[in-house]
């Protein structure tokens, strides 16, 4: 009676030991279709997924999924699976935050792409930063988000934050180069949004116009939420500028375009890269012929090294098109994983891997679809490359690209 008691009991011990032991790892089916006893990592997406602006933000969201899936696909972290968590922002700083604060709580998530807009990530920032998440963005041009206030005592604003694009400090200058010196233009009109992203960029478009002896010959604003800009188009048309630069984003620039034209401002629109899509065109209408946008890098389809990206996006049947922050969006979740690959095989849990990836972000460097990946002491990327685009028969052509010096 004895000996089947204690054969009992082992079985009993042996059964809750095997039990523990399932319910302690983690076997799931990878998004690489593959199933393995694996560690979860989150890298998170805070992008505008609604709204004007989620044609730029699904493209975000894709890319970074593609990212992942290829990583997954190829085991590129032994023992750990990657995971996509997007967060709508709304294009909304507050929306935004909310989003980085549901993701620092997770201890799962080890990076974010994100955002694409400069005045949301002014609000993202300091809760990224405070949950030691790495955060590259692929759109924000605000040269204050990386050097701080002060353009004359450049300081860096937060460790944790970089970007695969070019700030305001070179997109701006760039604009105002090419109407100055290609366009041979002499008189601008500036109007911006008030949001971070298109003051900064009238500000550092107008430091180099007026530098190379140009005039800006009124100097207005407009609220984002506006759709009637006849009030601002008679002051700036009585100006007799010969071309307006916007700083802001096509919801607003697109109809503003097209009002101006409509009132007899028959002159072009040049704005950054935030105009830089096809709905721009959608918006304003047939009048957009000769209007222009600048934005970061070289044309993604002419680029041999984003071949592989583009049609590794084509094949993976996204519904929406990669638009103008793709390829950076690709490229900067490829960043966070390069880091991943040096700081989870160290790691206990996703969460103790959080500052090392931090750490190894200063020393990432590899073939993007974009070009070489890397950053400066400030976080930025080292790439410097620009295109001006033009409308032409209702479509944006690639005019001029070039690299900034």
């Amino acid at each position: 009676m004895r000996n089947h008691r204690l054969v009992m009991a082992g079985t009993t011990l042996l059964a809750a030991t095997l039990a523990l032991s399932a319910c302690g790892s983690r076997t799931e089916s990878t998004p690489g279709g593959t199933s393995d006893d694996t560690k979860t990592a989150k890298i998170g997406v805070i992008a505008p997924l609604s709204g004007d602006l989620s044609a730029l933000g699904l493209g975000i969201k894709n890319s970074v999924d593609l990212a992942i899936k290829q990583a997954n696909e190829a085991k590129a972290i032994p023992g750990w699976t990657l995971e996509l968590d997007a967060q709508d922002d709304q294009a909304t700083p507050d929306v935004g935050k909310n989003a980085a604060t549901k993701l620092a709580g997770d201890d799962e998530v080890v990076g974010v792409v994100g955002t694409l807009n400069s005045s949301v990530s002014q609000s993202v920032q300091p809760v990224l930063s405070s949950a030691k998440i790495t955060q590259v963005s692929p759109a924000n041009t605000g040269t204050s988000l990386t050097q701080g206030p002060d353009p004359s005592n450049p300081k860096r604003s937060y460790p944790n934050y970089f970007r695969t694009c070019t700030n305001d400090a070179i997109q701006g200058p760039f604009a105002a180069r090419y109407l100055y010196e290609t366009a041979g233009l002499k008189k601008v009109a500036t109007i911006h949004d008030k949001k971070a992203y298109g003051q900064g960029l009238v500000e550092a478009f107008t430091a180099e116009f007026k530098k190379l002896g140009g005039e800006v010959v009124a100097a207005e604003t407009i609220n984002p939420e506006d759709k009637d800009f006849s009030t601002v188009i008679t002051k700036v048309k009585g100006s007799s500028p010969e071309a307006i630069y916007y700083g802001g984003e096509f919801p607003q620039s697109g109809p503003l375009s097209q009002q101006a034209k409509a009132a007899g401002l028959k002159v072009p629109l040049m704005g950054g890269d935030g105009m830089y899509t096809p709905n721009y065109i959608k918006l304003a209408g047939k009048t957009a012929e000769s209007d222009l946008a600048t934005s970061v890098g070289a044309p993604t389809e002419k680029l041999a090294s984003a071949k592989a990206f583009v049609d590794a996006y084509s094949a993976a049947g996204y519904k929406d098109p990669y638009e103008a922050y793709g390829a950076y969006s690709y490229d900067a979740a490829n960043a966070i994983i390069n880091a991943l690959k040096v700081s989870l095989p160290k790691a206990a849990d996703a969460k103790s891997a959080r500052q090392p990836t931090v750490d190894a972000m200063a020393q990432v460097s590899f073939d993007g679809a974009t070009g070489k990946v890397a950053f400066d002491e400030f976080g930025d990327t080292t790439t410097k490359v620009l295109t001006t685009y033009k409308v032409v028969d209702g479509k944006w052509v690639a005019d001029e690209t070039e690299e900034f010096k």
